[in-house]
């Protein structure tokens, strides 16, 4: 067999030419002849790498000697031993062992010897390797570095399983080739990290109430983006910058007012100098966002040379993003824009804020600090921005009620000064003529706003504000002005006028769709009438009070005391009406002192019925009380005809004739049942006070007979 030469063969020695050339169909003398020459050639090589390898990585002794030097003569080797394992084994290594089992048992031998080679060889391309990352490190080019590192870790890490990689493992000098690795590794790490530091420089300095902080980048460009890119391929972790960018800078770009300096003076770097407030800044004091978009985008404009592809789906700022842009946006919507929502429909018509989002959007996206795809914060808030506004619209309409519902109650003003009790009393849909607060009227111009912005926005949801705002007024009014609501009458007079003028008014835009208009209006009323109520309970407490003292038992003289009491009981009275006739309608003004006056005369009425023996002079005493009373208590009517009205009034009346009447002038009003004195007394009271007023005699016997 005879293995022929062509042009396209790779250069061999002398040896392999042989073999190639042998005509004889592979003369084993011949093959075994080369393949020990070429034994020899590869033991003698193997010794001298062993000693270089020994010297660099098990002993560590000064060596001189380059793998240059040996990396041309083992690769030619290599390349020998492999092309003629391969033209033996498959063309001649069958007759060649037929022929000479010796051959056969040499050409084994030389197979472990190639695989040991070809571990030889792999060693000298590690070294050749360390020693181009000791000359790239020298000349700071770490790029080349970081590509001899790769090339490094696919040399010793082994994952191939093949006989290189197993027999590599187990040579003493592997973990020391490893060590080193880690270590050239670690070395490239910490130079590129100093060398970031000195291209890219964050500073702060805090003061007492302030802080300024820096970022100064070097304008040399290629050197940056080198030295970035190296840095982040060799898996720098960017947490300790990302924090500080966010801390430093954008939360208090978002929160606070900032001056920033950009400086572009030096050939050497650019700079940006933030300048800020440590206090707490009140809201008002917030920038607008547009002042926002316009910091952040000089930060990153800033940055903007560090900013380079480091893979083919990720930038620098992508990878910043990955850390901060949670953070970052949901503190840009909530602390920022949610601040920016228009308050009203004159600014929400002039409002551009969606549209600056978006574009705001677009440049992070254009940056790469977010992914417009995936990172959704900015347009769920441009989205939801109408739900927002109206939010915030109504919140706002609603703080502006409460606002007026805080003002005093006593700040009143006349109101349907033309409507008469009469006109009132023929028409329902009238109000009557009384005082209401200013803050009710002030309230319901806001109301009657809200109506014509639904109407010409055609927005029935404005609307529902409404009933919001009035049943705020029910929980809010009693809430705030309670304490003097209690105390002060005159306040629970204008809070029930304020919910019957809040309640007419409803009731007369009913036709604007106020839902549930029927209840809210019964809930003003009765809610207006409970307070009222409570004021007329206190009143009457306060009367009844003055009156436990009224002691008229004395059968002799009733003395001054009683008429004190009733002359306070009548002052009481009197401040009352100071404070409720010009206020309350003139209707429910009526009503409610005729129903104190009632309480306050019955209990007159009572205590002298109660009298079991009423001398003359005190019956005269008792009548001239009762007179002082009818005297004072028509003055306490704007009309003093209104006093009839008192349930009791008449019997009070008839009760003070009673006490100056004779027997006769008695029975005759009695009438056997039938004549004035029925309609408020009974028969068991006159007989009675006939008792009471007259001693025990026949014509008294008598008298008592006709009371039936």
């Amino acid at each position: 067999m005879t293995l022929q030469l062509n042009a396209e063969s790779p250069q061999y020695g002398e040896n392999i030419v042989k073999i190639l050339k042998d005509s004889n169909g592979g003369d084993p003398e011949v093959t075994k002849s080369t393949i020990t020459q070429i034994f020899t050639q590869i033991k003698r090589f193997q010794e001298s790498i062993r000693k270089n390898i020994d010297d660099n990585y098990v002993d560590f002794m000064p060596n001189q000697t380059t793998v240059d030097a040996f990396l041309h003569e083992g690769e030619q080797l290599v390349r020998e031993s492999e092309y003629l394992l391969q033209t033996v084994s498959c063309e001649a290594s069958e007759s060649l062992r037929q022929a000479n089992s010796e051959l056969a048992a040499c050409i084994d031998e030389f197979r472990e010897m190639s695989l040991g080679l070809r571990v030889s060889y792999r060693i000298l391309k590690v070294d050749d390797l360390f020693q181009c990352i000791k000359e790239a490190n020298s000349h700071k080019e770490y790029l080349v570095v970081l590509d001899h590192l790769g090339k490094l870790k696919s040399l010793i890490s082994c994952d191939s399983g093949s006989d290189v990689d197993r027999v590599l493992q187990k040579c003493n000098c592997y973990d020391t080739i490893n060590v080193k690795y880690l270590m050239q590794a670690k070395i490239l790490e910490q130079n590129l990290q100093q060398r970031f530091e000195e291209l890219v420089q964050f500073t702060e300095k805090s003061f007492s109430q302030s802080k300024c902080v820096t970022l100064q980048v070097s304008t040399d460009v290629n050197q940056l983006q080198d030295t970035v890119m190296a840095l982040f391929q060799a898996r720098y972790n960017p947490v300790k910058m990302c924090d500080f960018l966010l801390e430093n800078c954008f939360v208090p770009i978002i929160l606070k007012p900032v001056l920033l300096e950009y400086c572009e003076e030096s050939p050497d770097y650019v700079q940006l100098r933030l300048s800020y407030s440590l206090k707490e800044i009140s809201k008002s004091l917030r920038p607008s966002y547009n002042k926002v978009f316009e910091n952040i985008k000089l930060v990153l404009t800033c940055l903007s040379n560090i900013n380079v592809s480091v893979s083919n789906d990720q930038q620098v700022f992508s990878i910043i993003g990955e850390h901060i842009k949670q953070r970052f946006l949901n503190l840009l919507v909530d602390d920022c824009l949610k601040y920016a929502i228009p308050k009203n429909m004159n600014e929400y018509e002039e409002c551009t804020l969606v549209e600056d989002v978006i574009q705001f959007e677009h440049f992070l996206a254009d940056v790469f600090l977010i992914n417009a795809e995936t990172d959704r914060t900015l347009s769920d808030f441009t989205e939801k921005f109408e739900t927002y506004f109206r939010e915030e619209f109504n919140n706002n309409l609603l703080k502006s009620a409460i606002d007026i519902m805080r003002k005093d109650l006593q700040d009143m003003a006349l109101i349907a000064e033309k409507n008469s009790a009469d006109d009132v009393s023929m028409n329902p849909f009238l109000f009557p003529c009384c005082m209401v607060s200013k803050s009710t009227l002030e309230l319901i111009k806001l109301m009657e706003r809200i109506l014509r912005q639904s109407h010409e926005a055609k927005d029935e949801s404005l609307v529902n504000v409404i009933v919001v705002i009035l049943n705020s007024y029910l929980s809010e009014v009693p809430n705030i002005h309670g304490k003097l609501m209690n105390s002060i009458p005159q306040q629970s007079a204008l809070f029930y006028n304020n919910c019957q003028f809040l309640a007419h008014w409803v009731t007369t835009n009913s036709d604007k769709d106020i839902p549930t208009y029927p209840a809210l209006v019964k809930t003003l009323q009765i809610t207006g009438c409970k307070y009222l109520n409570l004021q007329i309970g206190y009143q009457q407490k306060i009367i009844m009070g003055i009156l436990k003292e009224f002691d008229i038992s004395d059968a002799h003289t009733v003395g001054t005391a009683p008429l004190k009491l009733l002359r306070q009981c009548l002052r009481q009275l009197d401040l009352l009406k100071n404070v409720w006739l010009n206020v309350l309608p003139d209707a429910m003004y009526n009503k409610t002192f005729c129903d104190i006056l009632h309480d306050f005369c019955n209990e007159i009425i009572r205590r002298i019925l109660a009298m079991e023996d009423i001398s003359a002079t005190v019956a005269s005493e008792l009548s001239e009380l009762i007179g002082v009373i009818l005297e004072k208590v028509p003055t306490l009517f704007k009309s003093k005809h209104e006093v009839i009205q008192i349930k009791s009034w008449m019997k009070l009346e008839q009760l003070k004739m009673l006490l100056n009447a004779s027997l006769q002038e008695i029975t005759e009003q009695w009438c056997e049942g039938a004549g004035i004195l029925t309609v408020n007394y009974k028969a068991e009271e006159i007989k009675h006070i006939i008792r009471a007023l007259f001693q025990n005699t026949d014509r008294r016997a008598k008298a008592l007979t006709k009371i039936v």
